[in-house]
């Protein structure tokens, strides 16, 4: 088959979702060893903002939006970024980086009862069959023992549920907002305004904020990662493959994510993963195909029509 410029960008794409996404866990952990997690990501934030707005400028892509935009840009920005992603990298000071991107891939469970819950949308059997297996995983992921028993493990996890509910009822909210019509344009807005906030937060619960000077390469790298590829890369990459495969292709993401991050953790940070885990990732991961996929349940549409 000839690789052309077209399939190449695909491929390309495909590897920033796989690999990038999965690889921001390792290094938001590697930042919160040293920084302060909330410090840390308004910093990525704030800056990945600035270098999407001065690229912007460059390609001469008008920055300027109605006052409705701006609102629900800081929005989603407090609900995606501050909340939705702040408090991940504040969970993973004691939280492995796995288990985090583990318990993050039951999203689409929560999107889909938030769907029920605030706007009556019904359930397909199929993903009826996926929110039942995977409250099977999530239980059987958090209900082990041993890390129970890790110091601040438990908050990691509310934590982390916290940002699970903050990114589906905001993925609902801009389904539906005003804003801006260039996802690159939009994307800055929110950056700013959840980097912003995080600073704010920072602040207030009076974090420490390790001067520049200090960080050594490890930080410096990963901070760099995480702006570059982390907050713009793989987010153009995204939105590019919206536009040119189906979004059941797309999805697969969230199949590939907790993998990569399960064995960078392993490999660079020595995380370590039980029996219970495995299989716990192999019943989650199961559940959110269900919950993705638009086949129907054969015996339930053959049902159907004899009622």
């Amino acid at each position: 088959m000839k690789l052309t410029k077209e399939r190449l960008y695909i491929i390309l794409s495909f590897f920033s979702i796989y690999v990038i996404w999965g690889s921001t866990y390792l290094l938001n952990k590697i930042l919160v060893s040293q920084l302060a997690p909330l410090y840390a990501a308004s910093i990525r934030f704030i800056t990945a903002s600035i270098l999407i707005f001065t690229i912007a400028k460059f390609l001469k892509i008008p920055l300027k939006i109605t006052k409705r935009q701006l609102r629900n840009t800081a929005i989603a920005g407090f609900l995606f970024l501050t909340i939705g992603n702040g408090l991940v990298v504040w969970a993973l000071k004691s939280v492995d980086s796995g288990f985090a991107a583990l318990e993050i891939s039951a999203q689409p469970l929560v999107v889909l009862i938030l769907l029920r819950i605030l706007e009556g949308k019904k359930i397909q059997p199929m993903s009826v069959l996926g929110v039942v297996i995977g409250c099977i995983g999530i239980y059987l992921l958090v209900s082990q023992r041993e890390m129970i028993g890790q110091e601040g493990m438990v908050t990691g996890m509310i934590m982390i549920f916290i940002c699970m509910l903050s990114w589906a009822y905001c993925s609902l909210f801009v389904s539906k907002a005003d804003l801006p019509s260039n996802f690159f344009v939009n994307t800055g807005y929110q950056m700013l305004f959840g980097g912003a906030l995080l600073l704010i937060g920072s602040l207030i619960v009076g974090e420490e904020r390790l001067p520049f000077s200090s960080w050594n390469t490890e930080i410096i790298n990963s901070m760099g990662m995480l702006i570059i590829f982390g907050s713009i890369v793989a987010f153009t990459a995204f939105n590019y493959l919206l536009s040119k495969v189906s979004p059941e292709k797309v999805a697969t993401s969230t199949y590939v994510n907790p993998i990569v991050a399960l064995i960078l953790g392993w490999y660079f940070l020595d995380e370590t993963f039980s029996a219970q885990s495995i299989i716990a990732a192999a019943v989650l991961l199961t559940g959110v195909y269900f919950i993705n996929t638009k086949k129907t349940i054969t015996l339930f549409k053959r049902f159907k029509k004899e009622i």
